[in-house]
C-alpha cells in the first residue's frame, strides 16, 4: 500500500520517516522531492511527481513492499492522481505543528531565509491542510485551480466529511518529543497496513466503484 506523511514545511515529517524506517520491516521510505525540484516547480509539478511515485509504489506493490512517501500533497491529490486507483491500498496521515511553532521552526533551520510574506504562506497552507483534512468541500479550488489536466478530481467531488474514504490521520507534533511522535506514527503504520491485509481499508482496491 502507499502511505503518505503530508502536511506544510516544518512539521517534521521527514524526521519522523527517517526514525521510523529502522522499526517497521518491507517498507520503503522516500520523499516526494527527491526526484528533483525544478526552480519552477508549480501546482503542476506536484500533480506529474505525485503520479510518478504512485507509478513506483504500483512496481514496489508488485514485489510485497509498502512505500511511505512524505510530501505535501493533500489527500484529495493523491486520489485525483491517475493511477490511484491501482493501488491495494491508500492512508494518509497530515503531520502537524501549530502556526507559532512553525515559524520559530522555519526561522532556526533556515537561518531567517524566509521573508515573513512568505512564512505566512507557509502557514496559510498548513491551515489549509487542516480544513481538507477534515471536509473534502473546504477550499477544494486550492489545488483544483492551475492543476494538471490529468487529474481526476471528480473521483471525490460530490464526497462530504461523513464519507469513510474521506480519512486523514493527524499527527500534531508541537511541544511533543520526537520519540513519542515516532511511537505514534509506527502505530499508525501498523494499523494501515492490517487493515490493508484484512479488508478493512477504507481506501483499499476499488473505492472509486463506492456509491459517496
Amino acid at each position: 500500500m502507499l502511505l503518505i506523511l503530508t502536511g506544510s514545511s516544518c512539521a517534521g515529517k521527514t524526521t519522523l520517516a527517517r526514525a521510523l524506517g529502522d522499526r517497521v520491516p518491507d517498507i520503503a521510505i522516500h520523499d516526494h522531492d527527491e526526484i528533483g525540484v525544478p526552480e519552477d516547480a508549480d501546482v503542476q509539478w506536484r500533480n506529474r511527481t505525485t503520479e510518478q511515485w504512485i507509478g513506483r509504489a504500483l512496481k514496489y506493490q508488485d514485489r510485497g513492499i509498502d512505500v511511505l512517501l512524505t510530501g505535501q500533497s493533500p489527500l484529495g491529490e493523491i486520489l485525483a492522481s491517475p493511477s490511484a486507483p491501482q493501488l491495494d491500498g491508500i492512508a494518509v496521515c497530515l503531520v502537524d505543528v501549530d502556526d507559532e511553532e512553525r515559524r520559530r521552526r522555519l526561522d532556526r533551520r533556515d537561518n531567517g531565509l524566509w521573508s515573513p510574506a512568505v512564512l505566512d504562506s507557509f502557514v496559510r497552507w498548513g491551515a489549509w491542510h487542516r480544513g481538507h483534512a477534515e471536509d473534502p468541500r473546504y477550499r477544494p479550488e486550492v489545488i483544483i485551480d492551475g492543476s494538471w489536466p490529468e487529474m481526476a478530481w471528480d473521483r471525490w467531488s460530490d464526497w462530504t466529511k461523513d464519507d469513510p474514504r474521506w480519512n486523514t490521520h493527524l499527527l500534531d507534533t508541537t511541544g511533543r518529543p520526537t520519540t513519542q511522535c515516532v511511537d505514534d506514527l509506527m502505530r499508525w503504520v501498523m494499523r494501515q497496513r492490517n487493515a490493508c491485509r484484512t479488508g478493512e481499508l477504507a481506501l483499499t482496491k476499488g473505492w472509486t466503484d463506492i456509491e459517496p
